[in-house]
């Protein structure tokens, strides 16, 4: 199976990702934020979708489904815990399910925590994990559905996977991501090179996702909240994971 992906940026800040089998397999959307530019880049391509995977229901990852398949008569997959409030839902799933999409196979992961419900795909085959609003690059999604306990126990689901992992996510707030965590462990020299790269990449209009999830362990601190150096760092030496992953989303909410 050759692999293509194209990742491009929708409405505001949001990013639009297809991935593409050449050998005649499954051309999936992850998430439909926009439909002009995904049906631009599929035009472009020569493609025809097949499937879009959704990770949670906020509209700006769902307001494309119902065009999308009416144009391509495609199948929507989505979260079972969210099922009533995805738009053209065709196949429910949750955190350990297999999903064969002609031979690309994807595994489901329970990531609630932002919404109440979100899940997050990962292609073990091809290394590739997409995350969404669950885990930024350098940053994690907000607690709007659901406690620090369980964002912090989805965290940990993701961060269980192999370094080599490249992360795509929903947005692009890597920047932003990045002055806040600088200032939570300034000591950090990966997360300082990561800084001024993510810096130099917005300056020349570059994407800074994707990542590897490797470099994600070692720099973003909402993965991170056990770490005993990052507690330190922001006086709470000793305590309690899900209480530093707390404090942590309680700034970053009003940075």
């Amino acid at each position: 199976m050759t692999i293509q992906i194209r990742q491009f940026p929708c409405r505001r800040d949001n990013f639009g990702v297809i991935v593409h089998d050449d050998a005649g397999g499954p051309c999936v959307s992850i998430d439909a934020p926009e439909e002009g530019p995904i049906v631009a880049v599929l035009q472009r391509e020569g493609w025809h979708l097949t499937h879009i995977l959704t990770t949670h229901h906020h509209n700006d990852h769902t307001q494309a489904n119902a065009a999308l398949k009416a144009r391509f008569g495609l199948e929507i997959i989505g979260p079972v815990r969210e099922r009533e409030r995805i738009p053209g839902l065709d196949r429910a799933v949750s955190g350990g399910d297999r999903i064969d999409l002609s031979g690309l196979e994807v595994e489901v992961i329970d990531t609630p925590g932002h919404t109440a419900g979100g899940i997050s795909y990962y292609m073990p085959d091809e290394k590739l994990l997409f995350a969404n609003d669950a885990l930024f690059s350098l940053g994690c999604g907000r607690l709007f559905e659901g406690d620090a306990a369980t964002m912090w126990a989805s965290l940990q689901r993701l961060r269980s996977l192999p370094d080599d992992t490249m992360l795509y996510c929903g947005h692009e707030y890597t920047a932003t991501n990045a002055r806040f965590a600088i200032d939570v462990d300034p000591g950090n020299l990966l997360l300082q090179e990561r800084v001024k790269e993510v810096e130099a990449l917005r300056i020349e209009g570059k994407a800074t996702v994707p990542v590897s999830l490797g470099r994600e362990k070692r720099t973003n601190p909402f993965l991170r909240a056990d770490d005993p150096g990052l507690a330190e760092a922001i006086g709470m030496a000793g305590a309690d994971p899900v209480a530093v992953f707390a404090a942590l989303r309680e700034r970053r909410n009003g940075y």
